[in-house]
């Protein structure tokens, strides 16, 4: 967000919101409205279109339309005038942003933000788009008719050809609540909509760059997360070579901080390049917690490294000190998108000396020529592994390796002297619930107390600030809470708490997690099956009531919902629990096989659901070393289907929440686990080695079942 004016010339509606992309417009001449009955009232009251305009903090093009026409004073008065303008925060309302999104892809075969979308005033859409331009514009196909010329046009459509309006709108309407239900499934769960899946997935890889698909290219982690899992089940090895190379090419691309950690949102082209610069919480997230699969998978330090590096940045950069994360990171700062991150060899020389700057250059590709948009300033990226550098410029791999890892650490001391990008600092429920498995996984696979210190601040936050009368809230900003929760919040809160009670054993977690899920399932629930409603019995009716099955920048609620619904059965013994996912899975069964990059983290689910959980229960002192080596066994080793729980010999509070503590012992005073399936369990086994030979002996069970 940019700084805000002294002594400003306007200030609208936007002034009292907590949000920074709604404050960041509140200086505008445009005379916002924040969404609400205001707006509506006097659209009807004056019979005016409603222009809606959503977008977020982040956003590069959301600044470029505010710069070229939010700001020009002309272009306000003709906004002002003709419609009544409501400004949208697409984080903080995301049922508001899914309806038009919606509306404005049926219209025009496309989307994205900014959104603008002009409506009657009982908010039906009947025309829209996304960016744009401040004036006439010539194209190859045309002229691109600018912001002025729309608003003219749209506004003189609805004075003049009102019929016109309402049947526009009628069938969008109409076509908007058709797509709230998925196409009837016909088929069955089972195995064979994996090898539908991985044939598909594999039409649309990359072999050379790793990804699916060419530019724009995204990360696509949850349709990789399910790669990696079919490798698990069936040891296909190039389904692993999928996730390895994709991984790896997108660290080694300019998609990722080289000094800093953390990835940005997309590469605009096929090698991961040259990324949209934005950092987005969720995004690093959902990355973490694939790099970090990887490297349990495969041993490689390579990934873990990445790991470390993203939750530090984390740590850095977006936490919070009442211990919530934060929104995102724009692209711009100062004006323009990527400055921050990007060199020329003229500053890598001056700060590094000629020796340390040639090598560094060469083998972060910083050239005289550049690599991004003709601009002379070059994106960190690694063309060549640095053993091969190396012997190009003489030196040995040894001396290699610290002068690139000394003078990463002094760029990155130089870059921090630069305007920063702005930071959206709301913390928004679901995407803190993503972040929190991240750093509780992280801390037990990787033994990082640090992380767990992190993982914990979070819980306490979101007990604390989140959750008001048993209720989440959508987000936290400044000691406000706004928006009651929608069915993800609940859903990525809920799977976080789980994965914080499996790092730390403390059973108010669990209950917390069970608790949300539970609202969830009253909230939520369709009465006539199905999947989940975006928005609950609690929200405000929009024009129609949304179901979001489909996993895109982020993961579906519907699909984290079916992985907590499944864990907790198995943890609860609650089979209501397993049943109502397989309800949700049974309904988008047909769904996943026809398009399983827009499943990918169902997938996962499905592969939980029809697996056979190991459950494993460990018993002991959890400060004393044989419990925690036993422990550390179950960590290190990729098994994403299995639930882990824990006690000491005196707790029996645990034992009433979880069956499968019940009655569980520590053999001759030593740190027992026991590996079980359905509630039955192997031989106890009390070291390390008779512990990995029960749960290989119970996966290779589970492969021949």
């Amino acid at each position: 967000m940019s700084d805000q004016p002294s002594n400003p010339k306007f200030v609208n509606r936007l002034i009292s919101e907590t949000s920074p992309y709604l404050l960041q417009h509140a200086h505008n001449p445009v005379e916002w409205y924040p969404w609400g009955e205001d707006a509506f009232a006097r659209a009807k009251a004056e019979d005016k279109p409603i222009l809606l305009s959503i977008g977020y903090s982040a956003c590069h093009w959301c600044h470029v339309m505010e710069r070229e026409s939010f700001e020009n004073e002309e272009i306000a008065a003709l906004m002002n005038d003709l419609f009544i303008n409501i400004k949208v925060d697409r984080e903080e309302r995301p049922d508001v942003d899914t309806v038009y999104m919606n509306a404005v892809q049926l219209m025009t075969g496309r989307g994205g933000w900014p959104l603008t979308m002009f409506m009657t005033p009982a908010g039906e859409p009947f025309f829209g788009g996304t960016y744009f331009p401040p004036a006439d514009r010539p194209t190859e196909r045309g002229v691109t008719p600018g912001f002025p010329r729309i608003l003219r046009s749209v506004a003189e459509a609805y004075r003049d050809r009102r019929s016109d309006i309402s049947h526009t709108a009628s069938e969008i309407l109409d076509e908007l609540n058709r797509m709230q239900s998925p196409p009837a499934s016909t088929g069955g769960l089972d195995s064979e909509i994996f090898k539908t899946a991985y044939r598909k997935l594999g039409l649309r890889f990359d072999h050379i760059h790793g990804g699916f698909g060419q530019a724009p290219k995204f990360p696509n982690s949850m349709s990789l997360a399910f790669l990696l899992r079919h490798w698990r089940a069936t040891g296909d090895a190039h389904a692993r070579h999928m996730v390895e190379l994709s991984l790896r090419k997108m660290a080694l691309g300019g998609m990722y901080d080289h000094l800093g950690g953390g990835f940005h949102r997309y590469s605009t082209d096929e090698q991961w390049l040259v990324p949209h610069f934005e950092k987005m919480l969720y995004d690093n997230a959902m990355l973490s917690r694939l790099y970090l699969e990887v490297h349990q998978a495969t041993g490689k330090p390579f990934f873990r490294r990445i790991v470390e590096e993203t939750l530090d940045y984390v740590v850095r950069e977006m936490t919070d000190a009442g211990g919530g994360f934060y929104s995102t990171q724009d692209a711009d700062s100062e004006g323009e998108e990527g400055k921050f991150f990007v060199w020329t060899p003229s500053q890598i020389e001056e700060a590094l000396g000629e020796r340390a700057g040639a090598l560094f250059g060469r083998f972060y590709d910083v050239t005289e020529q550049g690599n991004f948009e003709h601009t002379g300033t070059s994106i960190l990226n690694i063309t060549d592994p640095l053993d091969v550098v190396a012997l190009k410029q003489g030196i040995s791999l040894y001396d290699a390796e610290r002068i690139i890892s000394d003078a990463r650490r002094r760029l990155f001391e130089l870059r921090e002297s630069r305007v920063k990008p702005a930071r959206d600092d709301k913390q928004v429920a679901a995407w803190n619930g993503m972040m929190l498995v991240s750093f509780a996984r992280a801390a037990v696979v990787l033994g990082r107390e640090d992380y767990l210190k992190v993982a914990v601040a979070c819980g306490e936050f979101i007990a604390r600030d989140l959750v008001h009368d048993g209720r989440l809230c959508r987000t936290f900003k400044n000691g406000r809470r706004k928006h009651d929760g929608y069915q993800e919040d609940y859903a990525c809160v809920a799977e976080g708490l789980l994965a914080l009670y499996e790092a730390t054993f403390d059973i108010r977690w669990l209950t917390l997690a069970k608790q949300l899920t539970d609202t969830m399932l009253d909230l939520f629930a369709d009465p006539d099956g199905g999947p989940f409603f975006f928005t609950g019995t609690n929200h405000e009716s929009l024009i129609t009531r949304v179901k979001d099955y489909y996993d895109n920048a982020t993961p579906s609620g519907n699909s984290v919902a079916v992985e907590v619904l499944l864990r907790l059965a198995v943890l609860t013994g609650e089979d209501r629990y397993r049943k109502i996912a397989g309800e949700v899975l049974t309904s988008l069964a047909d769904a996943m096989s026809k398009v399983p990059s827009g499943f990918g983290q169902l997938l996962c689910a499905l592969d939980f659901y029809l697996a056979t959980p190991r459950e494993v229960a460990i018993v002991g002192d959890f400060a004393a070393a044989d419990t925690r080596d036993l422990l550390a066994v179950v960590h290190h080793a990729f098994l994403p289907n299995r639930v882990l729980v824990a006690k000491t010999a005196d707790d029996t509070q645990s034992e009433k929440l979880i069956p499968l503590l019940e009655g569980r012992t520590a053999i001759d005073g030593k740190a027992t686990a026991y590996v079980c399936e359905n509630f039955t369990c192997q031989t106890p086994v009390t070291t390390p080695d008779d512990l990995r030979r029960a749960l290989v002996a119970s996966q290779i069970q589970a492969a021949a079942d």
